[in-house]
């Protein structure tokens, strides 16, 4: 019964292209190539898949993206995100992986790995295909967002002439100057709206989540993770109010059981993150 619905839909489809005079159209290729005869890809238009990393970490108490200047045209000289070219055998996670590690050295967090230290976090961002993105052909990209600790300073790799770390606010406003004296460029291609949205997705992402705890080491305090979650918001937070919120929401933090003294003063209590994924109640971002 199936099949002889499959034919009668397939009979109807032909009826209705020749009806139409567009024997040429994608129906009759997918009809074909059921029956066996060659695929012919020249019938579609040529584009192709990119991975773009929003690289994102803590450093000096402010939020820093990865950025890379560009050794090769397009956009030759200019500052972008790290990235490349999808290779032909591999899928999306693999090549955003690939890309990590050949720009920061960085290893993909494993979920299943008992180690606490064992990566950095990695998410699909979103797909940007504007036609027009990439003055060499049609380019879709696949932006990823990669969240890791306090970071050493990266180092270039494929087609970069070399790469540095640069507070997110400097990056994203135009016709500005950065801390060094010097006129921001805006970002390559399209990456100034890939990085607004990253940090974006970051920003919301750690009100509900236990994301925050992505950019700390294995072992934090409460304090640390109070800065992060101030370079990341871009405001200052009470101190008691956000230790009496952090250790009271069930499943975040878990004691260690040590202390510390690394940020001067009196030792402060160690903890590492906990198995709760969504924070209740959330932490809410405040109002600027």
């Amino acid at each position: 019964m199936r099949a002889e619905t499959r034919q009668a839909a397939r009979a109807a489809t032909r009826e209705v292209m020749r009806e139409a005079g567009e024997e040429g159209s994608v129906y009759r290729q997918e009809d074909d190539y059921d029956r066996g005869m060659p695929y012919d890809p020249s019938a579609f238009p040529p584009f192709a898949v990119t991975v773009d990393l929003v690289v994102l970490t803590v450093r000096r108490h402010s939020l820093c993206a990865l950025t890379v200047r560009r050794a090769e045209p397009p956009f030759q000289g200019r500052w972008a995100l790290p990235g490349g070219f999808v290779r032909a055998d591999e899928d999306l996670a693999q090549a955003a992986a690939r890309e990590l590690a050949e720009e920061t050295g960085l290893r993909v967090h494993d979920p299943l790995a008992p180690a606490q230290d064992n990566g950095a976090h990695l998410e699909q961002l979103a797909t940007y295909g504007d036609p027009k993105r990439d003055p060499r052909m049609r380019v879709v990209s696949v932006a990823h967002l990669v969240l890791a600790p306090d970071l050493p300073a990266p180092r270039a790799g494929g087609d970069a002439g070399n790469a540095r770390w640069v507070p997110v606010d400097e990056l994203l406003q135009q016709g500005g100057y950065g801390r060094d004296g010097e006129p921001v460029a805006p970002l390559a291609f399209d990456h100034a709206q890939i990085l607004a949205d990253g940090v974006e997705r970051a920003r919301s992402k750690i009100e509900y989540s236990s994301l925050a705890t992505a950019f700390c080491p294995p072992e934090f305090t409460v304090g640390e993770l109070r800065r992060v979650y101030e370079a990341v918001w871009g405001v200052a937070l009470d101190p008691r109010n956000f230790h009496r919120k952090v250790t009271g929401t069930p499943g975040f933090l878990v004691p260690t059981g040590g202390t510390t003294t690394r940020q001067g003063g009196r030792p402060a209590q160690l903890f590492r993150a906990g198995g709760a994924t969504l924070l209740n109640p959330p932490m809410l971002r405040p109002e600027v």
